[in-house]
């Protein structure tokens, strides 16, 4: 931990703040995860997952959490603190009454924020402090093309050790150019965040998670190829601008229906959950950071 973090400060922002506040005045990031920090003695290391919205971020999330929590992989995982479950909670009882949760709120104040302890069982000795918070891919736009607008996601992007880009893979098979265009948005605003000179690389490891995979095969066979096919901005942007990034393809629900709610819109149904390619892109970020 950095020795000017108090406990009164922010650790996103670095703002300070009156001993009995809840949320950062700055960037409204909860006071918890910096008084956790402290108790621990050093500074956690973030991963940021970010995404376009309705690209299954929260699910995807939600389901790592509940996973680890699980001893999924051999690991072990220690959540610090009640607010570190509501996420994975939130998540599981849905999916277990056949459906999605609510998307997430823009206004930060509402998203939930993880703070976990991970170690793996073939080396028990380490042990790894992770925030992970579940941000929203409407307020991630609105920063990418107002930056500043929310202070406290170019705050964690600052100070991520590693990232995991989600895109929904389904949406680019079809040809869907949005998918690659925010997806290379989203690195092109961790470029500039990294500051480097023309020529240097931004080494910060990003792990790009091809979602809901199960509707495109092809990408749980070929994920490197996929992205050449389907996100080749985004692939030409990863070779020249960094040096750390790898491909993976996943997914969480098994079947999907169609029902419609009180008003007879449309919705979708989450029928059975089988996850795929969860771990992975999570365990190349541990070894990667």
């Amino acid at each position: 931990m950095t020795a000017t973090l108090t406990a009164n400060e922010c650790m996103i922002c670095r703002t300070g703040n009156a001993e009995e506040a809840f949320f950062c005045t700055t960037c409204m990031a909860p006071m918890s995860l910096t008084h956790e920090s402290v108790v621990q003695g050093r500074e956690p290391c973030i991963v940021s997952v970010i995404g376009d919205s309705n690209v299954g971020k929260t699910v995807y999330l939600g389901y790592l959490l509940d996973m680890l929590s699980r001893r999924a992989g051999d690991y072990e995982s220690v959540p610090k603190g009640p607010f570190s479950i509501n996420l994975q909670q939130t998540v599981m009882t849905h999916l277990a009454t056949r459906m999605f949760p609510d998307k997430t709120p823009n206004e930060v104040d509402q998203w939930h924020w993880a703070y976990s302890q991970v170690s793996h069982q073939r080396d028990p000795d380490r042990w790894y402090d992770l925030v992970m918070p579940d941000m929203a891919g409407e307020a991630i736009a609105t920063e990418l093309d107002v930056p500043e607008s929310y202070v406290v996601i170019r705050g964690l992007l600052e100070r991520s050790a590693g990232v995991m880009l989600l895109i929904d893979a389904a949406q680019a098979a079809m040809g869907n150019v949005q998918a690659d265009f925010f997806a290379f948005k989203l690195m092109s605003y961790i470029d500039q965040l990294a500051g480097l000179r023309s020529g240097d690389k931004v080494s910060t490891p990003i792990a790009v998670v091809l979602c809901k995979s199960d509707c495109c095969p092809q990408a749980f066979d070929h994920p490197i190829t996929f992205v050449q096919t389907n996100l080749n901005r985004l692939w030409n942007l990863s070779e020249n601008r960094f040096e750390n990034v790898a491909f993976f393809a996943a997914s969480v629900i098994g079947s999907i229906g169609y029902g419609s709610d009180a008003d007879d819109n449309v919705i979708t149904v989450p029928l059975h959950s089988a996850p795929r390619g969860i771990l992975e892109p999570f365990e190349w970020l541990l070894t990667a950071i």
